[in-house]
């Protein structure tokens, strides 16, 4: 991990401590550790075990994509990589470090770039499209509560969800309608040349063009493989359930009885979307707020409220990047090319 990383995720732990410490402004620390004493570590066992099944279900459906590519692309490999996207996503403003971090540990085990990037970029369509799909049954679920509970927390939620689904919508239009989606995309950058100059302009012309020439081609493989791609959704669909039911455990794990757990897991998919829109990496300050605000009600105690929030924290963001530190210093395995 390079020096300024480094630097990235201190900084991160202190922002975490200063948010805690600030949480902790009104409540006695003696009341946190009473409540800590009586954890149930059975149920903090079930919400860690969630953490490492979306973990481990990640790495399976990258296994799904390599098997037919390489031989020799291992278990050690495919588990090393959502290990190391974590650490990436979570040093990055819009966890935009996850796919590069991904694409060197692929390269890393002897992976072809090439290859990587199509295997990262039909993964990348299989998980946009079920947050998607998870984010819409929730809003039906869960959205009145918010907007009742937080009108400016209801309106990054729609937005959020606006941003995630133009995702989907571009990469649709690429895939089916090719040549209309090329022209549209260098249409709606033309105005950018009047503030850029012509050789960076041109730069970026080119760029984007060809992203969309490669995400095309990509698209037709996609497409010939309606049974994987349908399998690996159905693995996604399952990896992200793991994902949003950990509040639901670590509430159980304070005592907090009476739980709809339809309505928990749906509020964390719309959390899920909150911190996607904060230029901080991992959503620091977001995340809490909107833990803390929506999960409020279910959790009368303000000491168990904020220890709550951090076991959340330590389980959804911490843990990923330590575990993502210990990828990196574990040596990948090489393929072998195919026959």
């Amino acid at each position: 991990m390079s020096r300024k990383n480094w630097v990235i995720f201190v900084l991160m732990l202190a922002c975490g401590i200063g948010i805690f410490a600030y949480s902790l402004r009104d409540i006695k620390l003696s009341s946190i550790i009473v409540d800590l004493v009586h954890l149930n570590w059975g149920w903090f066992g079930a919400a860690l075990l969630c953490i490492c099944l979306y973990l481990f279900l990640e790495a399976v459906v990258v296994k799904i994509f390599m098997n037919d590519r390489h031989d020799g692309f291992t278990w050690k490999d495919a588990i090393r990589i959502p290990l190391v996207e974590q650490l990436g996503n979570g040093l990055t403003p819009f966890s935009t470090g996850g796919q590069p971090a991904q694409l060197l540990a692929m390269m890393q085990a002897g992976v072809d770039a090439g290859q990587a990037s199509s295997v990262l970029l039909m993964k990348f369509v299989v998980f946009q499209s079920m947050i998607v799909i998870n984010f819409i049954i929730s809003l039906l679920v869960g959205f009145h509560y918010i907007a009742a509970k937080m009108h400016v927390l209801s309106l990054l939620v729609l937005f959020g969800f606006l941003v995630h689904l133009s995702v989907i919508i571009g990469l649709l239009l690429v895939m089916y309608w090719y040549n209309f989606t090329k022209k549209a995309a260098n249409i709606v950058i033309r105005p950018a040349h009047w503030f850029m100059k012509p050789d960076k302009y041109e730069k970026m012309q080119a760029t984007l063009n060809e992203k969309i020439d490669t995400f095309y081609q990509e698209s037709l493989k996609i497409k010939s493989e309606y049974g994987k791609m349908a399998k690996v959704s159905l693995i996604t669909l399952l990896q992200l359930g793991f994902y949003y039911l950990i509040p639901y455990f670590i509430m159980l794990s304070l005592g907090i009885d009476g739980l709809n757990v339809l309505m928990v897991v749906s509020l964390n998919v719309l959390i899920f979307m909150v911190i996607s829109l904060f230029p901080i990496p991992g959503g620091t300050g977001g995340a809490e707020y909107s833990f803390s605000v929506l999960f409020s009600s279910f959790i009368a105690s303000g000491s168990k409220l904020v220890l709550a929030m951090l076991l959340w924290r330590i389980l959804t963001y911490y843990f990923g990047m330590f575990a993502g530190m210990f990828a990196l210093m574990i040596k990948p395995d090489r393929v072998h090319e195919p026959d």
